[in-house]
Parts: C-alpha cells; structure tokens; sequence
C-alpha cells in the first residue's frame, strides 16, 4: 500500500490532509489580519481613545506610524489568507510579527514604560504564535 490512499468518499487522503491545511493557514492568516488592520487603524483614527486604553504617548506621530504599519502587515495577511496563498514567507511574516509584538509588549511592561493592558496584545500575539506553530508542518511539506 503506498502513502497515499483514498477514502470512503473516493477523495485522496493525502491530498484531502493538505487541502485542510491549506484552509487552517488561509483561516489563520484571515483571522490575523482582521486583527491587525483593527488595532493599526485604531490609534490613526482616534489617537484620544486608544490612548484612553494604553496610557499616555509622547509621540502621536509615532504611535500612527506602528499603527499605519501594523495595519499593511494585517492587509497582507488578509488578502493572502482570502486567496488561499500563504507561502511560507506569509507565514513568517505573521508569526515573526507575533513574536516582535509579544516581546516588545512583555519587555516594556516588566519595565514599567507601557500599561498592563499590553500583556492582553502579548497573550493574543502569543496564541497567534502557536496557532502558527501548529501550522509550521503542513506549510513546510507544501514547498
């Protein structure tokens, strides 16, 4: 018997295991996305009401300028995930991003530079982080 077999529905099992994989990563890259064009786009909108949540800034150019990047970043990851085509490069970006934000919003809030309310962003980057942990084999056996 080889490594490929067919299933009750005459589907090949093989490639059926790849297409759910491709749908978890485009599902994922989605999902990512519409939480990044939301918090990028929040600050340039309403700077007075994101501050209201995250504590004061010195720098409201700075703040929309992470905002105005996040939000591209998130545009990406949508449009990638909507069309079925997260490379890996996608991939990484996304959980590269996860990675970047978690330790930024963990490093300052330990040091007391940023609000608490940081740690929330860490513990949705870090679950982002692990959804694309669990995703990292079916995109490494797509290339």
């Amino acid at each position: 018997m080889d490594a490929s077999e067919t299933n009750a529905a005459g589907t090949d099992t093989a490639q059926a295991g790849a297409t759910a994989a491709r749908g978890a990563d485009a599902h994922l890259a989605m999902a990512q996305g519409i939480f990044y064009v939301g918090t990028g786009v929040w600050p340039i909108v309403s700077l007075k009401t994101f501050m209201m949540v995250t504590g004061p800034k010195v720098d409201g150019w700075l703040v929309k300028t992470v905002g105005a990047l996040i939000t591209v970043v998130g545009a990406a990851l949508y449009r990638a995930g909507k069309r079925n085509r997260v490379s890996q490069e996608m991939a990484l970006l996304g959980a590269g991003c996860a990675v970047a934000l978690t330790a930024v919003d963990v490093y300052y809030v330990a040091r007391r530079r940023i609000a608490k309310v940081y740690l929330l962003d860490a513990l949705a980057e870090t679950g982002i982080l692990v959804a694309w942990g669990a995703l990292a084999r079916p995109l490494a056996r797509r290339a």
